[in-house]
């Protein structure tokens, strides 16, 4: 009996100490990164829009850029330590459960595995290319490499078709929680004033809704792909956001996308300081 009261004991402490002030460090550092990462993308993309962009609207494109500015290689650096700090806040809602009551459930721990696998290569390649690396690359043309050994596989078509309409379902899933502000359940308690709730408001729908946009259509691109046996079909992020102005609306949809990817990084500093962790 004694030595199970001390197990319980034991699995309390590890878990207060994950969900502790170090935990909520890792969090607000990344999701303060995260809003790093989307703002240069949204900029880059603003900047296509206009007829005026010659770096790739996404994440190897927002790295480049950063590194041109003052101090840049110190800048890289912290942004790749923001995001080792994402994926460690995310093993440990993993590993310990997230904030909120069903915050142990399988159902929320799942996506948090699954979000620490993502941040933790996002990181990888940020703090690579801080290193003087090459290998962040291009993101479509990645994209496209990665989807070529994936079909030479047994079955690969299919797992690139249902991996692309997994990306399409969370894109809209991304966009439909924007537009229900989900989001407001893990805000703190009385952190929101009126200009505060409106201004989270703007930056997390609007945000939001263009994330989901960039989702889907990345997702769609890859169901093609599938369909097409064309792994050249696939496209990353850069490529995504340019077809929005191959679209009846032009480069208007494109500068409207692009100006929800700075909203959602806005939004994603909002949350550095206002989210419950």
């Amino acid at each position: 009996m004694n030595a199970r009261v001390l197990a319980v004991t034991g699995r309390s402490r590890v878990r207060r100490a994950a969900n502790g002030s170090a935990a909520e460090g890792a969090a607000r550092a990344g999701l303060t990164a995260r809003g790093v990462i989307y703002l240069l993308v949204g900029v880059l993309a603003l900047r296509i829009a206009l007829g005026d962009g010659d770096r790739q609207a996404d994440r190897g494109g927002a790295l480049a850029e950063l590194s041109d500015k003052p101090f840049g290689a110190v800048l890289l650096w912290a942004l790749g330590a923001g995001l080792v700090g994402m994926a460690l806040w995310r093993l440990s809602e993993a590993l310990f459960g997230a904030t909120g009551k069903d915050g142990h459930t399988v159902r929320k721990r799942l996506p948090a595995a699954a979000r620490c696998v993502f941040y933790a290569f996002v990181a990888y390649s940020v703090l690579a290319f801080a290193a003087g690396s090459s290998g962040s690359g291009s993101g479509d043309r990645q994209s496209r490499d990665v989807t070529a050994r994936v079909m030479e596989l047994p079955a690969g078509r299919w797992l690139v078709g249902l991996a692309g309409a997994a990306i399409v379902v969370a894109g809209v899933v991304i966009g439909v929680q924007a537009v229900r502000r989900t989001y407001r359940r893990k805000l703190k308690p009385g952190a929101l004033g009126p200009r505060t709730r409106r201004l989270v408001d703007v930056t997390g729908v609007g945000g939001g809704v263009a994330r989901g946009l960039v989702f889907a259509g990345a997702g769609a691109f890859a169901v093609r792909a599938a369909v097409d046996y064309d792994p050249g079909r696939v496209k990353g992020m850069d490529d995504t956001l340019r077809s929005f102005a191959g679209t009846p609306l032009g480069p208007w949809l494109l500068g409207l996308v692009a100006a929800g990817l700075v909203l959602f990084g806005v939004f994603s500093f909002a949350l550095a300081r206002l989210r419950r962790v």
